[in-house]
């Protein structure tokens, strides 16, 4: 599985950290950028993971702009994106078990390092449930 990762200017911090940590847990990374802490616009990088994501199905994303808000609003544009910002482990455990999220948006202002790889970890350990869950989220288009 490959996770596809983006940020704006205030997300990119996180991003590196996690990209990092990611790596060292053996998950194979696409990184979409930004590439510095230089302003730039949040949904340019929503839409390239979102749009990685719509077309690679077995894959997940990740995106972190200052309050997660903006990258869940462009990602959610795409077809077949389910993003979900979640601030708590539990949020990002549901949002995969119950709502078959496919990209996580993090905060890059609100969260610490430490509980953004907690709930990295909740988001990718969680597996779709099927049931009630499934028959809900095909209703989604």
């Amino acid at each position: 599985m490959i996770i596809a990762m983006g940020a704006d200017h205030a997300g990119f911090l996180l991003k590196e950290k996690i990209k990092e940590y990611l790596i060292k847990k053996g998950f194979e990374i696409r990184d979409f950028g930004t590439d510095s802490d230089k302003s730039c616009d949040y949904p340019d990088y929503g839409f390239l993971v979102g749009d990685f994501v719509s077309k690679n199905r077995t894959s997940l994303g990740i995106l972190i702009c200052g309050t997660g808000i903006g990258m869940s609003i462009s990602a959610n544009r795409i077809p077949n994106v389910r993003a979900a910002l979640c601030h708590r482990e539990d949020f990002a455990r549901l949002a995969r078990q119950h709502n078959h999220a496919n990209i996580l948006c993090l905060s890059g202002r609100f969260l610490q390092e430490d509980e953004g790889f907690k709930i990295v970890d909740a988001f990718l350990e969680a597996k779709p449930e099927k049931g009630r869950h499934k028959r809900r989220v095909e209703k989604l288009g």
